[in-house]
């Protein structure tokens, strides 16, 4: 079938819904495409009306690290994510694998609780974590922001390991101990890969979670330079004045590393399906 009789099959139908999809993927662009002109625009063109600016200013991605402290403040949220992320998978994965394989008792309370424990806003425990960290002197610390990112996105990393590895039929890990793996071995060499999907799932959640968070980072980090990114953006607002173009540059900054960490992670989703399966 030549490319041309393809094409005459292709209905008014499949064509409708083909644009509705490129509109709808329009209209969640134009914010973005906006706040890449804005980030561009002089500072002294910032009120016109016009939709693309008459120069563009290409040197307040250069001022906008000169005069803040973004640079520092990126560093912390990389920091921050990174290490609640990974901290939150070391604690999650064993306890997933342990409450996906074993039918202890009290194991659908502890299911339960896990997902109650989402219903909790780290707003509504700021007073006391405040008062906690101060106590111990771990006020404007990357680890207590590591800490308390970890904690509030642990219960959905557990409940969404559990979901995958209880779908992993168990006698492929039965078939891996009988080779000679270990119960270690046939996690790592098993599980682990047919479970790369949640894995991946959690690592976005919580990476991006921890990336977005500003409330608690606000709250416990008070030196500028302690100060996440999300916070350090914050600071381009004022009482009077707002720099926007400073404010979109250092917003362009910030969704940069999470475009890069789908572009990097998103094709181990569907190859995960399948690794491990085979001997």
């Amino acid at each position: 079938m030549t490319i041309r009789q393809r094409r005459s099959r292709i209905g008014p139908r499949t064509l409708a819904l083909a644009g509705a999809a490129w509109l709808l993927a329009a209209l969640f662009l134009l914010p973005y495409l906006e706040m890449v002109v804005t980030a561009l625009r002089p500072a002294d063109e910032l009120r016109d009306a016009t939709y693309l600016p008459r120069h563009f200013a290409w040197s307040n991605f250069v001022g906008v690290w000169r005069d803040s402290t973004l640079g520092g403040n990126l560093r912390v949220t990389l920091l921050v994510a990174g290490g609640s992320t990974v901290l939150a998978l070391l604690v999650a994965l064993p306890a997933a694998y342990y409450t996906a394989r074993v039918r202890y008792r009290g194991r659908r309370l502890f299911l339960l609780l896990v997902l109650v424990t989402q219903m909790f806003q780290p707003t509504s425990l700021l007073v006391g974590l405040y008062r906690e960290f101060y106590q111990l002197s771990m006020l404007n610390s990357v680890w207590t922001l590591i800490l308390c990112n970890a904690a509030f996105n642990l219960a959905f990393a557990v409940w969404i390991l559990t979901a995958y590895i209880s779908s992993i039929p168990v006698e492929l890990e039965e078939a891996a101990l009988l080779d000679g793996l270990g119960r270690l071995g046939a996690l790592r060499r098993v599980v682990l890969p047919l479970a790369l999907p949640g894995v991946v799932t959690a690592v976005i959640f919580t990476f991006i979670s921890a990336w977005n968070e500003f409330v608690m980072g606000l709250t416990l980090s008070t030196d500028p330079s302690s100060q996440p990114l999300t916070v350090g953006i914050n600071s381009f607002i004022g009482n009077y004045t707002v720099q926007w173009n400073y404010l979109f540059a250092g917003s362009v900054v910030a969704i940069v590393p999470v475009v890069v960490l789908f572009a990097v992670i998103e094709r181990h989703v569907v190859s995960g399906l399948t690794a491990g399966s085979v001997k």
